[in-house]
This record gives structure tokens, C-alpha cells and sequence, in this order.
């Protein structure tokens, strides 16, 4: 397992260096000529374009679909044994990479972390290992990805372990461990020592700013909701639209024109980060205006980056819902960039404030404050942007940030992004070990078969005939198009069975039993033994969405798989 973490770690850092190298060739070839002074026309093609060609590889190349990279993790981990379609070890850093450098607004981290637990995951196939070997390769390749691609360990290590979920024993922590650190030398030996963004701390700590490190901390928390709940409601409504042609023709023109509007929208926007980290005053922050119609209008700065929080969301669905491939990781930092800055800003505005902001430091805060809160991982958070900017010097300001984002979203929305959709459906693999087992559990395992059936016009006879073929003590009746109607229980008919001048008088009518709850075969196992508990029934019937009987479940089968899968979860 440790050489297969290594090998994973190497492999993650080169996709995540080609990915990244992918996009800033396309972004250059296409806008290192633009006008700094003006609006740029182009703006309203490139993403046009690059979602058209991304969409035609999706779907002529690919054929399959790729996007939303962590929440597929996730479902691959809970409903297919953390099995991942090889194609997964490559299309996705193709499709982002047009998506991206054509200007998507989008990032570029969830479809690598998607590629890396792809990596994993057939690594794992190759080797014939058993599921939870599988689920720990997946989470291997996703912590070696975020380390490779971020060049930081920890926060790999953490995000997998967070937003993942999988569980922390000695026995993952130094595969995982194995990757992470594997990774990042991969990226450190190849692209330099840099940090990701450079940050030079220039305002120390003080007890002072608690109170606005805490406000900041619930700002961000509201700026996550925003974003998380627009985004959901937007791509409702571009799924309800139909096919793929009527959803790129309505999102691209979209996108195309709030980047016309709003530069700063395109790609990652890591540039704009990097400004508001590193700028010295108001006539660095003002170059966040070049190249759209606020330039020239400096009073107009904190308009325009007001404007950016409430169009990016935007921006990000229509992208992916338009045909695109990215992720939300990118989103998240600039979404806190822009809202950490823009809080110092209007902060140190207020009248009579004898207590002024640093803007720079709030913006690196804004960063793990939102991501904290669309995330749901405070602790990835925290670490990710201490390790990308070297902020460490600010360790107790990103703890009160992110544990406040945190704090606040989750009274509105209890599960994250990536998760919300899975565990609406109870396909969600949590920490809580019970809650894991019945989502790993898989329904079609469960269910028993019946061949015979049993129909209310059936005379004794014909009971007494399949008791005796048979080794069951329950028996579906259904009617003649195969609809379950009712059961029949052994103990109804034991005593009638032997007497035969009744074989042709007594009907199944008569002798069967209403069932005590029926499974539906799209129910989660929770649900199938929930049911158990409430009715406090030995066998329920299962039947399909049109009420057609299926199978049997049996609580002895139920809980013997129950425990054989918590003896596999607990070893070591």
C-alpha cells in the first residue's frame, strides 16, 4: 500500500503540473495581447468557444459524463465500491484545461482531485485489491492531488480526510502521508519552491481586530450560503431546460458576457488574487479594473469587486452547466479574496473607525473563510491557505475565520456542496460508522428472489404445492400483471395444510396477511432498517417504482452482512 501511495503521489503531481501548464498556454496564446485600458471584444467568443469544444469532446470523445469531479468521488466511494472508469485518469484534465484557458470561470483543482482518485482507484482495479483498500487508494489519489497542485501537504492530507471522509486510523494516515508528501516534492522539484501566492505579512496579529475577525468570519459564512444556494438553484433550472444544445445556447452567452463585463471572471482568477494579496496601496488594487469599462474610474473599485460576488456564482454555473468542466475549489479562494477585501474596505469607510483594517491580511482570510463555509471543512480551510501563501503568521485570525464561516452556514445548510445532493438521497459515506456501513450496504444484495408467485384466486392446493418445493416461510401475492398485493405466511395455513377437503374451498384471498411496510427497490439501507425496527417484522417485501414485487429482505441476512462489513471497516 505504501509503494502504491508513492506511485500515486508521483503520478497526481505530473497530471496536476500538465494541467496547470495546459491552462496558462491556452490563456496566454489567447489574451497576452488584449488592451489593459478598455473592454475587450473577444471576451464575448473565448468562452463561447471554449465551452463549445469542451462539450463536443465530452460528448463525441468522451461519452460520459465528467463533471461535478469530488461529488463523483464521493458517489464511486458509497455506491460502486470506489471503483472510477479509467477515462477518468485523463479526461478531465483535457476538458478543464479547454474549459479554463478559453476562459471558464471555474477551477481547475476538483477535476484533478478527481483525476488522482481515478489514478487510484485503477491502480487499485490493476491489483485486485478489496474495497476498503480501494476507498483508501481513492482518498490517496485525491490528498496527493490537492497537495500536488496547491504544493500543500497538510491540507491534502486534511481535505481528504474532511471532505472525503475517510476514516483516519494508522492505518490510512501513512498511505495518505505517503502521497501528500510524494506529491508536493514532485511540484517542488519541478516548479520551484514558491509558494502559489506570495504573501508578505506586514500587519502582525492584534487583540483589536477580534471583533472584525469574528464579523469577517460571518460574513463569509452568508457570502457561502449565497453561493452554495445559487448555484444549486441555477443549475435546477438549466437541468430543466433539457438537452445539451438548449443549455449551452442559454449558459454561454451568459458567461460570455459577464466576463466581458466583469475581466476579473475569467479562468481561475488567480491573478486578481495575487493582487489583492500583494498590492501596497490603491493604485495596485486599481489594476483589478484593467481591461473592462470601469477602468480609468478608480472611485469605482469596490462597486466592481461587489459586483464580482454576485455575478461569480453565476458565472461558475453557467460554465459548467453549459458544457464546461471545473470545479468550485478556485471559486471558493477568489470568492474570499474578494469578499475579505472588500469587508476590510467598507470597514475602514465607517466613520469615526479608529481601528483600521489591512487589507491584505483580510483577504487572505476571506480565502479560508469561504472556503470553509462552501466547503463545510474548516480545518482544510485553515491549512490550505496557511501552506499556499505562507501566512502562518496569521495561524489565529484563520481559525476564528473559518470556524465562524463554518458556525454560520451550517445553521442554514447542514451539509456541504459536494454533498448536499448524495445525502438527500442517503448516499453519503460519513464519519459516523453506523451511517457508513448501511450506505455501503447495497440494496440488490440483500434481496431474495422469488421465482413463484401466488395470486388471491389460488386455492390451497396450489399453497400447499410451493410450501412443500420450498424451503421459505413467506410468500408474495401478486396480481396478474405481477403487483404485490399482499403476503402469505406460513403460520396462516398450518393449520389447514393437512386437511385436504379444504384444497379447493379455502383461497389465498382468505389466508393472506397486509404487508407491515414495503421496501422500495431506490430506498437506502437506513430506510430498509428503519423499517425493520418500526414494524418489528422478520422479512418485508421489496418492490420497484411501479409497485411491481421484487424480492424479500430479511433482517437475519441484513445485520449478518451488517457486521460482516463493520469487522472489514475496524481492521487495522
Amino acid at each position: 500500500m505504501l509503494l502504491l501511495a508513492l506511485v500515486i503521489g508521483v503520478l497526481t503531481a505530473l497530471a496536476g503540473l500538465l494541467l496547470k501548464w495546459l491552462i496558462h498556454q491556452v490563456e496566454y496564446l489567447l489574451t497576452h495581447q488584449f488592451s489593459i485600458t478598455g473592454a475587450n471584444w473577444l471576451y464575448l467568443v473565448y468562452p463561447v468557444v471554449g465551452i463549445l469544444l469542451t462539450g463536443l469532446f465530452v460528448r463525441y470523445v468522451v461519452r460520459d459524463d465528467i463533471g461535478h469531479g469530488i461529488t463523483k468521488i464521493l458517489y464511486a466511494i458509497a455506491r460502486k465500491k470506489s471503483f472510477i472508469k479509467t477515462h477518468n485518469t485523463w479526461t478531465s484534465v483535457v476538458a478543464s484545461g479547454i474549459t479554463i484557458g478559453f476562459g471558464g470561470s471555474v477551477g481547475a483543482e476538483a477535476p484533478i482531485v478527481l483525476t488522482g482518485s481515478a489514478i487510484g482507484s485503477n491502480l487499485g482495479q490493476l491489483f485486485r485489491l478489496d474495497s476498503k483498500k480501494m476507498m483508501l487508494l481513492v482518498g490517496c489519489g485525491a490528498a496527493g492531488a490537492v497537495s500536488g497542485i496547491f504544493k500543500a501537504p497538510i491540507a491534502g492530507l486534511v481535505f481528504t480526510l474532511e471532505v472525503l471522509m475517510i476514516d483516519f486510523t494508522l492505518g490510512s494516515l501513512l498511505p495518505l502521508l505517503v502521497s501528500c508528501v510524494t506529491a508536493a516534492a514532485v511540484t517542488f522539484a519541478i516548479s520551484g519552491s514558491d509558494n502559489l501566492f506570495e504573501f508578505h505579512l506586514t500587519h502582525a496579529f492584534a487583540i483589536e481586530r477580534m471583533p472584525a475577525y469574528i464579523l469577517l468570519g460571518v460574513f463569509c459564512g452568508f457570502i457561502s450560503l449565497y453561493f452554495t444556494r445559487v448555484m444549486n438553484w441555477l443549475e435546477d433550472q438549466f437541468r430543466r431546460l433539457g438537452g445539451p444544445w438548449k443549455r449551452f445556447f442559454v449558459a454561454s452567452p451568459i458567461l460570455s458576457v459577464l466576463i466581458f463585463l466583469f475581466p476579473s471572471l475569467y479562468g481561475e482568477g488567480y491573478g486578481m488574487i495575487r493582487l489583492l494579496l500583494n498590492g501596497k496601496g490603491i493604485e495596485d488594487w486599481n489594476q483589478v479594473l484593467e481591461g473592462s469599462f470601469f477602468y480609468g474610474v478608480p472611485h469605482l473599485l469596490l462597486f466592481y469587486l461587489a459586483g464580482i460576488i454576485v455575478f461569480k456564482v453565476f458565472a461558475t454555473t453557467a460554465t459548467n452547466s453549459g458544457g464546461g468542466c471545473g470545479g468550485t475549489f478556485a471559486p471558493s479562494l477568489f470568492l474570499g479574496c474578494v469578499s475579505g477585501f472588500l469587508f476590510a474596505s467598507l470597514w475602514n469607510l465607517l466613520p469615526g473607525n479608529t481601528i483600521l483594517l489591512p487589507e491584505n491580511n483580510f483577504s487572505l482570510l476571506g480565502m479560508a473563510g469561504l472556503m470553509s463555509g462552501v466547503m463545510h471543512a474548516p480545518l482544510t480551510g485553515i491549512f490550505l491557505i496557511a501552506e499556499l501563501t505562507g501566512g502562518y503568521g496569521l495561524f489565529l485570525p484563520l481559525m476564528i475565520v473559518a470556524v465562524c464561516a463554518y458556525l454560520t452556514i451550517i445553521i442554514f445548510e447542514p451539509h456541504s456542496i459536494y454533498t448536499m445532493r448524495l445525502a438527500r438521497k442517503g448516499e453519503l459515506v460519513t464519519h459516523n460508522k453506523d451511517h457508513a456501513i448501511l450506505t455501503l450496504m447495497s440494496m440488490d444484495s440483500v434481496i431474495e428472489k422469488y421465482e413463484e408467485h401466488l395470486h388471491p384466486d389460488d386455492d390451497l392446493g396450489e399453497v400447499v404445492r410451493q410450501i412443500s418445493s420450498s424451503e421459505r416461510d413467506i410468500f408474495p401475492v401478486v396480481d396478474d400483471a405481477g403487483k404485490l398485493l399482499a403476503v402469505l405466511v406460513l403460520d396462516r395455513v398450518r393449520h389447514v395444510m393437512f386437511r385436504t377437503e379444504l384444497y379447493h374451498r379455502l383461497h389465498v384471498s382468505e389466508l393472506m396477511s397486509p404487508c407491515a411496510a414495503r421496501i422500495t427497490t431506490n430506498d437506502a439501507m437506513d430506510v430498509v432498517v428503519a423499517a425493520f425496527d418500526r414494524t418489528k417484522a422478520w422479512t418485508l417485501p421489496v418492490v420497484d417504482a411501479t409497485g411491481m414485487f421484487v424480492g424479500f429482505i430479511r433482517r437475519s441476512h441484513v445485520f449478518a452482512m451488517y457486521r460482516t462489513m463493520m469487522q472489514d471497516l475496524s481492521e487495522e
